[in-house]
């Protein structure tokens, strides 16, 4: 079922790390995740100047989003046809023109219309980009290719509001826009510098029943966590979202006795892939709720203002970035293994401690809590980030990539909804009378304990998992071929 990617077409024999392209790649990368949240801050600004209600607005962030997780499956099979440096090519140059519409709309239509084509372009450039560097990378040297690539998703979350907040104060929102401009043309030449060439493989067929059940159970999901945010009262959401597993279900069981499907699925015969995909989908999850629940506990549950809040909530973040320099030597000295379990069973406790904070609590003591939770994050984000092509074979590079850009964007969308689920449930029930913050101690009391099953997914790991990857040039011990027994006779094991 497994077809040929091309991968050969593209990369010599010798692969070679070449850190500016990483660098590149990087950048681009964080253009698309902060276009995906930044627009929050600008929101009444953007509704004022096109006489809309804000509310309305919401809809150029969903369909963004949306298009994202929708683009992703397609965009796999695109650079396979054209050639990943074309098509990366082509993803800057519609990102960038597309931010130009965004920032010359007259209406909301159009700015939604402009987002969509965004969308587009970013739901190419972050996997594509990431095949690139991929396939340019020996393994010995994939911790710190991979390095490049975690830091866009961890520096975006904090940098959103404060961009957004003073472009739109001091400029206007159009700049949040217009800004991609000059680093759009930047990226484009570049990348025509320094992504290899290659011809893609013209024979290779489109699987349109995949490609149609994966994006509409995407799509249908995406939708469906949106709607269970914003509108947690309403069935809409739910049905969104179980229409989406549906698809998603169908599109599995289709692509399983395709004869060229979108998607090779036995990547996930691979352990340390199947890893990103269980202990590392929830370990998203949980993580991805932490920057959604502190400001909301700080503010209602402690009276603090949004300022007061968000300047607490930049701790995870300076621990996110402070402790990227160590993470690679971590898991080199230590495995895989080791430091997924150290990362997620520290981040379990950090949830669990958050749950005992109350206004009283020294804000010193807050912020050093927030800067370990922050460190504990980016371990565990750079390890999964890495164990999940450890043993990947070249041929199955293409795919693998693309299901955990496609499960990546998922979990980020779940982490939000289940958050926002918890919320109401404990509200509801009233566990926690007499405190504002009560519904908020109980949701990071049950990410605490979700956490604890990426601690046991990541338990069941071999050892030396990964180890091509973290220790180059070490085999792991099962691996090596037994001594031929003196007698000449199989020995009975």
């Amino acid at each position: 079922m497994a077809a040929t990617n091309g991968a050969e077409t593209e990369t010599g024999p010798n692969q070679v790390w070449n850190p500016r392209l990483a660098l590149l790649v990087a950048a681009t990368f964080f253009m698309e995740f902060l276009d995906g949240t930044v627009l929050t801050t600008a929101i009444p600004s953007i509704a004022a100047d096109l006489r809309v209600p804000a509310a309305d607005v919401n809809i150029t962030m969903t369909a963004y989003l949306m298009t994202v997780a929708m683009g992703i499956p397609f965009s796999g099979w695109l650079a396979e046809r054209m050639g990943a440096r074309r098509v990366f090519c082509m993803a800057i140059a519609l990102f960038t023109l597309a931010s130009l519409a965004c920032a010359l709309s007259t209406d909301l239509t159009v700015l939604t219309l402009s987002r969509v084509l965004q969308g587009a372009g970013g739901a190419m450039m972050v996997p594509v980009g990431t095949l690139v560097v991929l396939r340019g990378t020996p393994k010995s040297e994939l911790l710190r290719a991979t390095a490049f690539l975690v830091w866009p998703a961890l520096l975006a979350p904090v940098l959103a509001p404060l961009v957004g907040g003073a472009l739109t104060t001091y400029l206007s929102w159009h700049w949040i826009f217009l800004i991609n401009l000059p680093l759009g043309i930047a990226a484009f030449i570049a990348a025509l510098r320094l992504v290899p060439t290659g011809s893609g493989d013209r024979h290779r067929r489109l699987d349109w029943p995949g490609l149609i059940l994966t994006s509409a159970g995407v799509g249908a999901l995406v939708v469906g966590l949106e709607l269970a945010t914003a509108h947690p009262a309403g069935p809409s959401g739910a049905i969104s979202a179980v229409a989406g597993a549906a698809a998603l279900t169908a599109a599995v069981l289709w692509m399983k006795r395709a004869r060229m499907p979108l998607f090779d699925l036995t990547v996930f015969s691979t352990r340390t892939f199947r890893a990103m995909a269980t202990g590392g989908f929830v370990y998203r999850l949980t993580i991805t709720s932490v920057p959604f629940l502190l400001p909301l506990m700080f503010q209602a549950g402690f009276g603090w203002s949004p300022l007061h809040a968000g300047i607490m909530v930049a701790a995870v973040f300076v621990g996110n970035i402070g402790i990227k320099p160590a993470t690679t030597p971590l898991i080199r000295r230590f495995g895989f293994r080791a430091m997924l379990v150290f990362g997620s069973l520290a981040s379990a406790a950090t949830f669990a401690v958050c749950a005992l904070l109350t206004p009283d609590t020294p804000e010193v003591l807050m912020f050093a809590l927030l800067v370990c939770s922050g460190a504990f994050r980016s371990i565990g984000f750079s390890a999964y980030a890495s164990v999940q092509y450890a043993d990947i074979a070249p041929a199955q590079l293409t795919s693998a990539n693309t299901v955990s850009a496609t499960l990546v964007q998922l979990a980020a969308g779940a982490g939000i909804a289940v958050g926002a689920l918890l919320i109401r449930i404990f509200d509801g029930v009233g566990a926690f009378p007499a405190d504002p913050a009560g519904p908020y101690r109980g949701a990071f009391l049950t990410m605490a304990v979700l956490m604890l099953f990426s601690t046991a997914d990541s338990l069941a790991l071999h050892r030396q998992a990964g180890a091509a990857v973290s220790r180059p040039g070490q085999e792991p011990a099962e691996e090596q071929p037994p001594p031929p027994p003196a007698s000449g006779r199989v020995q009975p094991r």
